[in-house]
């Protein structure tokens, strides 16, 4: 196990290199010049353009430019400053990350406890009235998106009922994440609970379910053990790939529920043209989704004893 998560790690490095690098070309290939839009509808003098780019690096060739950009944040964890501002952008991620790990957390612990639980009634159910019915309501929540889930919730929650605030005024207050939690998690719930419900109407016809049965297990351990899993491995797959999804994936429900994480943040970097304050809160999404990836290989494991990792 140990030499497979050595060489897991390893083989992370190129692929760190690899996306990072396509995202810097990506970002600093957009349209428009960072230090022209400073001096907005005004005209720019060419001699102080061409000194602030200096300044800032921008007139180096752009693998220069990637190079000084990877070393500062490998040997000094420094991801440069913004452009308009001159604010460190690791400050700018100190703030936003936070309030999105506990949007996205909270997320992350709805659609694995509602899905989950929901894809196994209606498992357990194939093809009876409780299999229909939720099959039914997460092809809604599939075809919805999610700013149409958005105004309904605010809409009936929040204006007719009254139940949560129309628009998030304390990120730290879970109450008021609820709302946004549960229209961020809708669409990852609803795969849930379809991989669940499929997986475990599958297993429930296999062998080892009916040699189970035959020895006279408990009820109980048959289904918690034998059944739950051997059904849970693609749940798990897509539960590890969803964690940096619901990361980077929240810019409309952050901006409809007037949250300033992650989403917002990448979303006011676009329109302001801020190449840094986007490269670096990518840098950290990439390094998200390579570690989830690790801990879902190793959950294989924990969940199949048949599979060894040399």
């Amino acid at each position: 196990m140990g030499r497979y998560v050595a060489r897991r790690l390893l083989q992370m490095i190129p692929v760190f290199i690899g996306t990072t690098l396509l995202i810097f070309l990506m970002v600093y290939a957009l349209p428009g010049d960072p230090v022209r839009a400073l001096f907005g509808d005004k005209g720019a003098d060419p001699t102080t353009v061409a000194r602030i780019r200096h300044d800032l690096g921008l007139d180096q060739p752009i693998l220069k430019q990637y190079w000084d950009y990877m070393t500062g944040i490998l040997l000094h964890f420094d991801f440069g400053n913004q452009i308009a501002s001159g604010r460190p952008v690791r400050d700018v991620l100190a703030e936003a990350f936070p309030v999105t790990l506990r949007l996205a957390g909270l997320s992350f612990a709805i659609e694995l406890v509602v899905g989950i639980a929901l894809g196994v009634w209606a498992g357990m159910r194939a093809g009876k009235l409780a299999d229909s019915l939720v099959l039914i309501f997460t092809l809604l929540l599939i075809s919805v998106p999610v700013f149409v889930l958005g105004f309904i919730f605010k809409l009936v929650f929040a204006f007719q009922l009254g139940w949560m605030t129309p628009n998030v005024q304390d990120e730290t207050n879970y109450s008021q994440l609820l709302m946004p939690a549960i229209v961020l998690a809708s669409l990852s719930l609803a795969y849930v609970a379809r991989l669940t419900r499929t997986s475990i109407a599958e297993n429930l016809r296999a062998d080892y379910m009916r040699t189970a049965v035959a020895k006279g297990l408990p009820r109980r351990r048959v289904v918690g053990v034998h059944l739950m899993r051997n059904s849970m491995i693609p749940v798990v797959t897509f539960l590890g790939t969803d964690i940096g999804a619901l990361m980077g994936g929240a810019v409309v429900t952050e901006g409809l529920f007037n949250i300033h994480g992650v989403g917002g943040t990448i979303y006011e970097s676009i329109l302001r043209r801020e190449g840094t304050t986007l490269v670096g809160l990518v840098t950290v999404l990439v390094l998200i989704f390579l570690f989830t990836s690790l801990i879902v290989d190793l959950l294989y494991a924990v969940l199949d004893p048949r599979i060894r990792y040399a």
